[in-house]
């Protein structure tokens, strides 16, 4: 069974960082790109980063670029995302999924429960 389990989420200061790690089980985590997208109060989801199965190419949103960075351990079956220089308006639900290819196209195609990210003063 594929399981995502985000953690890390938290209460922080604007400015503040944090660092939250999604623990991959039931497939060859190594095999495919990973994916971090969000979803804010009263908004749509929004993608922030992905990175590609070997650690070969990353992507970011322009809205984190230079203060949000993914990474991924493939031996611990684990994708991180270190957020630094936190504003108000990265409060969000985040979640990480899995990214597979299908004719030529990507999906995300399972998705963990998300944690919950709040930038307050």
């Amino acid at each position: 069974q594929v399981q995502l389990v985000e953690s890390g989420g938290d209460l922080v200061q604007p400015g503040g960082s944090l660092r939250l790690s999604c623990a991959a089980s039931g497939f060859t985590f190594s095999d495919y790109r990973m994916y971090w997208v969000r979803q804010g109060p009263g908004k749509g989801l929004e993608w922030v980063s992905i990175i590609s199965s070997k650690d070969i190419l990353v992507y970011y949103a322009d809205s984190v670029k230079g203060r949000f960075t993914i990474s991924r351990d493939n031996a611990k079956n684990t994708l991180y995302l270190q957020m630094n220089g936190l504003k108000s308006e990265d409060t969000a639900v985040y979640y990480c999924a899995r990214r597979r290819l299908y004719s030529g196209m990507w999906y995300d195609d399972y998705w963990g429960q998300g944690t919950q990210v709040t930038v307050s003063s």
